[in-house]
């Protein structure tokens, strides 16, 4: 869990994530982002410099140049859940979230960072941060049986090592792990 700016982001139950949704968020745009964030496993600053260009075809495109190591391009589905929210959020072509009063291009980590402090003090969560939302996307794929080379694909991570430190492991996992030894 964060405290205090330290340690990761928590990793928000099926339950936290309806609330944050539906009563933390109040608008539309916030929801777009932090549903981004949620249903692709990318990180907040990938979302924040997507374009409307980017979103075609049922799939979102995160450009190799706003990737963390800029290293390859992803092309991410988007499942209904995202859908509906994107469907919701009508903004003007250009940043899918533009900045606000014109000062700069599209909306900054901090404002996204406040945005979710707001929210999560609205419904009463803590330790939570824009990270959560990427680290609960491939927790839930992970705890889903989606194999680790899919999830990379899907997280961009460069290495499954790097992967692996993301995901958690609940206690129920680990004693079935155990529960599965033996003859």
């Amino acid at each position: 869990m964060k405290v205090n700016g330290n340690g990761q982001g928590a990793i928000l139950t099926p339950e936290e994530l309806r609330l944050l949704f539906t009563e933390g968020f109040t608008n539309p745009r916030d929801r777009a982002l932090f549903g981004i964030c949620l249903f692709t496993g990318c990180r907040v600053s990938e979302a924040l410099a997507l374009q409307t260009t980017d979103i075609k075809g049922g799939t979102i495109t995160f450009r190799k140049s706003t990737t963390k190591g800029k290293l390859k391009t992803r092309v991410v589905d988007i499942q209904p859940g995202l859908a509906a929210m994107l469907a919701e959020y009508q903004p003007k072509p250009g940043a899918l979230f533009p900045g606000m009063r014109g000062v700069t291009e599209h909306l900054t980590r901090f404002a996204a960072d406040k945005i979710l402090k707001d929210a999560c003090t609205r419904v009463g969560l803590t330790g939570v941060s824009t990270h959560s939302f990427r680290r609960t996307a491939l927790t839930q794929m992970s705890s889903a049986g989606v194999p680790l080379r899919h999830i990379q694909e899907i997280s961009g991570h460069n290495d499954l090592g790097t992967l692996q430190r993301y995901l958690e492991v609940t206690p129920e996992q680990r004693k079935k792990a155990v529960s599965v030894i033996g003859f």
